[in-house]
């Protein structure tokens, strides 16, 4: 039997990108139905203001955790009618990506993966609250990465020309 890395296809494939969710859990979550009972017996669609951001924290060298930050808030006649926030975290193991590329695929892939797993808890807690399931839209994760890149950019004083902007993952 021969061992598969000895072959230059081995090789290769040994230095492929790869990606390992070593977990995935709910790091906050709060939900607050500031109005009910009344909340709950008002007619018409409330106005909904959403909020998604994504944050990276290297542990080590291969090790990340990142978290999607969901808040939403419900209100009707400029009353609250819910409240709800989410940190939902996964913790992934990335090697074989350098760190031009790891810093996109940590905020663009790695929120991608987690983000049906909080849509169902966003979705659940409002249903749990006496609503109707609150069903987010799929997000653009690399919309949201060149937004970041675009403000860091702005906020160093650079106008897209001349050295990168800081790496948004901290350690």
């Amino acid at each position: 039997m021969t061992d598969a890395s000895a072959t230059p296809q081995g090789r290769d494939q040994a230095r492929l990108p790869a990606i390992r969710v070593v977990g995935q859990y709910v790091k906050d979550l709060s939900f607050e139905n500031p109005g009910a009972p009344d909340s709950l017996r008002a007619a018409g669609q409330p106005t909904i203001d959403l909020a998604v951001d994504v944050q990276a924290h290297a542990m080590d060298e291969n090790l990340f955790e990142v978290s999607l930050v969901i808040s939403a808030r419900a209100t009707r006649e400029n009353k609250p009618v819910f409240i709800v926030e989410l940190t939902y975290t996964g913790l992934f193991q990335i090697q074989n990506v350098d760190a031009a590329a790891r810093d996109a695929f940590l905020l663009i892939e790695c929120p991608r993966l987690i983000f049906p797993f909080a849509r169902r808890i966003l979705s659940d807690s409002t249903r749990d609250g006496g609503f109707p399931p609150l069903m987010l839209e799929p997000v653009d994760f690399a919309a949201l990465y060149r937004q970041q890149m675009a403000k860091r950019q702005t906020r160093n004083g650079q106008n897209g020309k001349g050295a990168p902007p800081a790496p948004p993952v901290e350690s």
